[in-house]
């Protein structure tokens, strides 16, 4: 059985942000399969996705620090600035962290591990709300 659904994500100030279970309230055709996988993908070049830590929010703050030191804005050599001082790091965090993840569905849930949640990673000053993607495939 397949299943594609688009899921709007509510706006976000930049940084790391745990939306599992942001999605999870849009997702109740999870319960209805056994086994298989879930693929979620943003269509955005300025936010990307990734897994980590689901407690400890100090770990998103860690994320955010760390990404803004290794792709600093306003940067002499990058040339696409018209979008704001912001904007092409955004694009190179993106790259660098993903659009995407996949994650295994057991029982009717996420399999994720008792620490692991979803985060969306807005890389944008002044973003607006963003869209994934979920695609579900099992039985």
């Amino acid at each position: 059985m397949w299943l594609q659904k688009e899921l709007s994500l509510k706006a976000r100030a930049r940084g790391f942000h745990l939306i599992t279970n942001e999605i999870l309230r849009q997702l109740a055709e999870l319960n209805d399969f056994s086994v298989g996988i879930c693929h979620v993908f943003i269509k955005h070049s300025s936010a990307s996705l990734t897994i980590n830590e689901n407690a400890d929010p100090t770990v998103r703050q860690d994320f955010e620090q760390f990404f803004n030191r290794a792709v600093p804005e306003n940067e002499p050599y990058y040339t696409h600035t018209c979008e704001g001082s912001d904007d092409m790091p955004a694009h190179l965090k993106s790259s660098l962290l993903g659009s995407s993840v996949t994650i295994p569905i057991t029982g009717g849930s996420l399999n994720l591990g008792s620490w692991q949640g979803i985060y969306l990673c807005e890389h944008r000053n002044h973003a607006g709300s963003r869209t994934v993607v979920v695609t579900l495939q099992g039985e």
